[in-house]
């Protein structure tokens, strides 16, 4: 019988993450994903005021931070059905915009890459070869054979130092291993610049939102940003054309950079766009709500079955029963007690942890997971479904969106290009398919993000200065479903508001989706069903495990939260 092989932990994602994994013959055969924390923030707010819950649950995460806040406002302005000033609007979404290319510049270059570039190969790659080759690919303004032969000098001295630094424990020298010296310089380069263009979209965002991480502008009903083109303290015209500034270095580096780094290492390792695809059912929200009411967006939205872009049916408007009715989770094999499905307002969240079995591993009839099983209403059962940029630029693509249909085919023309191979639609729904579907809805995001600054500071020239809107809450029950269309995908938070105080919240994210285990039927989550079928070269270094799981970009702190496996308090924080 194969040895299980466990990676525990997933290193280079936010939080612990525990992979099991069955292989044979040189494939795998069985797959286990394990969250190894709890999250409870959902008892944290019971009993609290609904506008406050922002400002706990971007606290999930140090890295998810914005997607949790807006998500929140979101659930509570929809169930008091509160419409948002357009300024707000388009404040809330050059935020999004900044924080999705921050996330996404960092999850390819300092997260994942490392699972495709072998640094140390680097050393032995001629500067002037790079330069050429880079010429080739972009017209990238910092691409030189002197920029190339600086780098290669500065990764020489990590390397005789024996200490790699950010590039320590790789696996370098794995077979699995294939880019030339050459195309491993200039991605180990690219890797350098990436910190300073991601910061710049950090910036973009502690401009507006007061502070990053852990914003402080939002409120329930708009903002708190004060607009003021003519007065220093607030967001003035010199502040907004400083952003526009940001937003456009960070433009340049996706489409010159980013884009066609991640082109050329899909061309270079095109035997993977066979492997990873698992859960081909997608589901995206629409997001950066053109209008008060959010009936209107620039980000589609909708579901896709069974990888069929021909199946593709929207989600329209915040609210849209098509999401919020359909919307399941399930605890089969999740460490809480009780073995139920049911709809996040109808939740409780009561943990009960039964750990694994004498051998170590994972008790395939029970519990496995601190995450749930979201699950989706698809005819007459309920069913896993994959999300994340993957999922918004098929239904994008499925829906006609310009920008996205664009960049795609566009992307897709150059990498059959390159890899001399004609490559189609159906290609991302792979491993390094995900990288490149991220890349896109960069580029798209990139050109969006522009667009909201220019309509923000179109509307504050015609004189509405209006950024709030003051919610009031009824007597009795409400409910509410705020979305998201996340960095890592499709977010909802759902509140049940009693009396103005918060009865119950469930926050159902990205990586729940794609981390959950197995569900009463026995259904594989995404990241579970994207492993069956992949290579394992040596199961002593399960590089190719890494490599599929990274390219979901996984959040485990958004998932689930900390405790002590007794349930035993580790520590208080006073809060508000």
């Amino acid at each position: 019988m194969a040895k299980r092989v466990v990676v525990d932990p997933i290193t280079r994602i936010e939080g612990h993450l525990r992979i099991e994994v069955l292989p044979e013959n040189g494939y795998i055969k069985d797959a286990y994903s394990s969250a190894q924390m709890w999250r409870g923030i959902e008892i944290i707010l019971q009993g609290r005021e609904p506008d406050d819950a922002w400002m706990f649950t971007q606290r999930i995460c140090g890295v998810c931070t914005t997607v949790h806040a807006i998500a929140s406002v979101r659930s509570v302005e929809n169930a008091l059905n509160l419409e948002v000033p357009y300024n707000a609007q388009m404040i809330r979404n050059i935020i999004i915009a900044a924080h999705a290319l921050h996330d996404h510049i960092v999850h390819f270059y300092h997260l994942s890459a490392l699972d495709w570039v072998d640094v140390v190969s680097a050393l032995k790659a001629d500067p002037h070869k790079t330069a050429k080759l880079a010429e080739s690919i972009s017209d990238w303004k910092l691409n030189g054979a002197s920029v190339f032969k600086a780098v290669q000098e500065k990764l020489k001295k990590f390397v005789e130092s024996g200490q790699l630094g950010p590039f320590a424990n790789g696996y370098w020298g794995h077979p699995a291993m294939k880019l030339p010296p050459e195309v491993n310089l200039l991605a180990v380069t690219h890797y350098l610049q990436a910190l300073d263009y991601q910061r710049k979209a950090d910036m973009a965002i502690a401009i507006l939102g007061g502070k990053n991480p852990h914003i402080q502008n939002l409120a329930v009903g708009g903002v708190s940003t004060a607009v003021n083109p003519d007065h220093e303290a607030t967001l003035n015209m010199e502040r907004l054309y400083y952003i526009k500034q940001l937003l456009e270095e960070v433009r340049e580096f996706v489409h010159k950079v980013y884009v066609p780094d991640v082109i050329a290492i899909c061309a270079l390792y095109k035997e993977w766009l066979q492997y990873g695809r698992g859960v081909d059912n997608y589901l995206a929200v629409p997001d950066l709500p053109q209008d008060t009411k959010g009936e209107v967006f620039d980000l589609p939205g909708g579901t896709i079955f069974g990888g069929d872009l021909s199946t593709v049916k929207p989600i329209k408007r915040f609210g849209d029963p098509y999401f919020v009715e359909n919307v399941r989770e399930c605890i089969a094999h999740s460490w809480y007690k009780g073995d139920w499905t049911r709809h996040p307002w109808e939740e409780e969240t009561v943990p009960y942890y039964t750990g694994f079995k004498p051998d170590g591993t994972v008790d395939e009839k029970g519990k496995y997971s601190w995450a749930k099983a979201p699950r989706f209403k698809r005819g007459n059962e309920y069913v896993p479904m994959q999300v994340g940029p993957l999922a918004q630029v098929l239904v994008g693509y499925a829906l006609g969106h310009e920008l996205t249909r664009k960049y795609v085919d566009r992307a897709l023309s150059t990498l059959s290009s390159l890899a001399g191979v004609k490559v189609d639609v159906d290609a991302l729904q792979s491993t390094p398919g995900r990288h490149l579907a991220r890349a896109i809805r960069a580029q798209v995001i990139s050109d969006l993000a522009i667009k909201q600054w220019e309509q923000l500071v179109d509307n504050i020239g015609r004189g509405d200065l209006e950024i709030y809107n003051p919610p009031s809450y009824p007597a009795g029950e409400i409910r509410g479903c705020g979305f998201h269309e996340a960095p890592r995908g499709t977010l909802s938070h759902w509140c049940v508001i009693e009396n103005g105080k918060i009865k119950n919240y469930q926050c159902v994210v990205p990586s729940t989706w794609n981390v959950s285990p197995r569900d009463t039927k026995g259904q594989m989550g995404p990241y579970e069903a994207s492993l069956i079928g992949n290579p394992i070269a040596d199961p002593e270094r399960p590089l190719e495990v890494l490599r599929t799981i990274h390219s979901f970009d996984p959040c485990l702190a958004c998932a689930v939260h900390v405790i002590d496996p007794k349930g035993e308090e580790i520590v208080k924080v006073k809060v508000l």
